[in-house]
């Protein structure tokens, strides 16, 4: 299993797009695609945190992630895994995580967003995949 789970995670970490399956109060499953980085056994995520899918995280955990085009059409199968919003240190290594593999394009966009939303307006979230 341990292979398994660490073949899938070095997958979908390297990959550029990521497919995040988080899931409405009534079940509906909402599929959002957003960069994705690799830290150690999980992967993590930078998005605003005013967002419907941070919302949805905090309430329900559980999600489906796998690779996807920058479209959000899934380009590989989706996995079970867990979705945790992260503290401040954790969101600003992701932070750093995301200038490095997305490079200029990266570093604009999280300018961009600090410019707009100040440090405090995007939230990482750890994604730790199912065993």
């Amino acid at each position: 299993m341990e292979n398994t789970t660490g073949t899938a995670l070095d997958r979908l970490g390297a990959g550029k797009y990521l497919l995040v399956t988080s899931y409405r109060k009534d079940g509906t499953p909402v599929p959002t695609p957003v960069w994705v980085v690799r830290d150690g056994d999980t992967l993590g995520v930078w998005t605003p945190a005013d967002t419907f899918k941070v919302k949805r995280i905090r309430r329900r955990a559980d999600v489906k992630v796998g690779p996807c085009d920058l479209r959000g059409r899934p380009t590989g199968d989706p996995v079970t895994a867990t979705a945790e919003i992260a503290d401040a240190a954790t969101t600003a290594r992701y932070r750093d995580l995301i200038a490095r593999k997305y490079g200029i394009t990266g570093r604009l966009t999280l300018l961009g967003s600090r410019l707009r939303r100040g440090l405090d307006g995007t939230v990482g979230i750890r994604v730790t995949l199912a065993p």
